[in-house]
C-alpha cells in the first residue's frame, strides 16, 4: 500500500512554515512508511491534515493546531498501526 500525507494550509494566514515543519517531522519519523507528502495551498483559514485520504486533523474542528506528538500518533494509527513510536507512546506518570 502506498502511504500518502497531504497538508492543506492557508496562504492568507501564512501557515506555510508550520506546514513545512510538520512535514519535516512526519518525513523524519516515518521515513520508510511515507511514500509521498503533498503541501496544498488553500485559503479561508484551512489547515487540514490527511493520511491516506483520511482527515486526521482539522484546525477548524479541533479549534487549533496539533501538538507534534499527537500528529505523529494520529499518522501512525493510519499508516503504520503496529509501529511503536518509542518515547511518544510512553504514558506520562
Amino acid at each position: 500500500m502506498e502511504n500518502k500525507i497531504r497538508i492543506e494550509y492557508c496562504t492568507q494566514c501564512n501557515w506555510l512554515l508550520r506546514a513545512t515543519w510538520m512535514s519535516q517531522e512526519l518525513l523524519t519519523t516515518f521515513n520508510t512508511e511515507i511514500n509521498s507528502l503533498t503541501l496544498t495551498p488553500v485559503t479561508g483559514g484551512v489547515y487540514n491534515i490527511y493520511a491516506n485520504d483520511i482527515l486526521i486533523w482539522s484546525r477548524k474542528e479541533k479549534s487549533g493546531f496539533p501538538e507534534i506528538t499527537i500528529l505523529k500518533q494520529l499518522t501512525r494509527d493510519v499508516i503504520a498501526p503496529d509501529r511503536n513510536l518509542g518515547h511518544i507512546d510512553r504514558k506520562k506518570k
